[in-house]
């Protein structure tokens, strides 16, 4: 679809719109900079957006069930610090704090895209496929120099860093890029930007991630393609399906990690430490299956555990027991759920092959309550929304339209 008949499709809101179209813009300025120079930064970003978007934040019979268990995990999240053995006693290291205000934020940052004017949405979206085509190009040149650009600029701004460390930061940009290509790509194309974008944002990364050593970032491409050629198939039914088995892993994590548990000998050390991590979260996710230990109680279990398990699912089966498990479950589920479509487009595919990525990076790498992280999932359910037409309405579980 071209801009002009985006404009068409998506009604002018005043001048909220407009402000909200003026705040996408600008975060999709500076996406690409966040990626590339560091992705903490994602988390300040995204927050921002929220923050000035607030007024546009709005739950709609749609959105109900996803902000119901959203809200009802919240809760339980604050529950669950009254028997953590972590107290945390500032207020950076305070993470039920730190959900609570971000929930509100990247919900309006996610509204805000949903209800931007028109003209400036296009925008947005033409700037999120440029800015992170050239990102992707740049990785293109740091994977084959080594990282010589950043490591320079580091050395232009007084503050040089090791080569190997240099690598490592720019390994963790390249899981951002793998993460919103296809909803960027899509939301550009549809904005009048040229497919070929795609192409760098897609290949960059996954040659960086590459030969940096860093393997979740090259499987992503497989992943992407699995999820979004299934929800290509079969719009209507593809997405409950994916939902469906997203959850399964989640309520089925500590079976499944107790089974690969054993070939931690016979991996890669990266791997092989992940898989030792796992091991021994199931142990404990043993001892106390209902309740769990509490909100960051992974961080007590060093050293058999780093900071958190490598494995979302894990830790929230661990931090959270079997309430947080359920709960996670069913966010993941409402998530592919809303991208049942009756006919085919390319916005849905897009959409769950970067919700698809999302899941396999949280089994694989990250904390599940790393703020950067939640706040680069949300950025990816932005980008999603913008490239969403209005003439596709999803449907609902009897198969009609909403």
């Amino acid at each position: 679809m071209t801009a002009g008949t985006m404009s068409a499709t998506r009604g002018q809101g005043g001048r909220l719109s407009v402000w909200c179209g003026w705040v996408l813009c600008a975060a999709a300025v500076l996406t690409p900079l966040v990626a590339w120079l560091g992705p903490l930064a994602f988390a300040p970003l995204v927050s921002l957006v929220g923050l000035l978007t607030l007024p546009a934040i709005r739950i709609g019979p749609r959105d109900a069930p996803l902000a119901l268990v959203l809200a009802v995990a919240l809760a339980w999240v604050g529950l669950t610090m009254f028997w953590s053995p972590v107290r945390p006693h500032e207020l950076e290291d305070m993470t039920g704090v730190k959900l609570a205000l971000q929930a509100p934020l990247y919900w309006a940052a996610w509204s805000a895209a949903r209800r931007a004017d028109a003209v400036w949405a296009a925008r947005a979206g033409r700037l999120f496929a440029w800015g992170l085509a050239a990102c992707g190009a740049l990785m293109f040149v740091e994977a084959l120099t080594g990282g010589a650009v950043y490591l320079h600029l580091r050395e232009l701004i007084g503050d040089p860093i090791r080569p190997d460390l240099g690598r490592k930061n720019l390994a963790q940009g390249s899981f951002a890029l793998a993460l919103l290509w296809p909803v960027a790509a899509v939301a550009g194309a549809r904005s009048g930007a040229p497919a070929w974008l795609a192409v760098p944002m897609a290949a960059g990364p996954a040659l960086l991630a590459q030969l940096f050593l860093s393997d979740a970032p090259v499987l992503a491409l497989g992943v992407v393609g699995l999820a979004g050629l299934a929800v290509w198939t079969w719009p209507r039914k593809a997405p409950n399906v994916l939902g469906a088995a997203a959850g399964a892993v989640v309520l089925l994590m500590p079976l499944l990690a107790a089974g690969v548990a054993g070939a931690g000998a016979r991996l890669p050390e990266s791997w092989a430490q992940r898989v030792s991590y796992w091991g021994y979260a199931v142990e404990r996710i043993a001892e106390r299956p209902l309740m769990g230990w509490g909100l960051d109680a992974s961080r007590a279990f060093s050293p058999h555990i780093q900071l958190h398990p490598h494995n979302g699912a894990l830790q929230v089966w661990l931090e959270l027991g079997l309430p947080g498990a359920v709960l996670l479950a069913l966010v993941w589920a409402q998530t592919f759920r809303r991208l049942a479509r009756e006919r085919r487009g390319l916005p849905a595919p897009a959409a769950a092959g970067s919700a698809a990525v999302y899941l396999f990076f949280g089994l694989v790498s990250f904390g599940v309550w790393q703020e950067w992280w939640l706040a680069l999932g949300a950025l990816a359910a932005v980008v999603a929304a913008l490239a969403e037409p209005r003439d596709l309405a999803p449907i609902d579980a009897e198969g009609h339209s909403e």
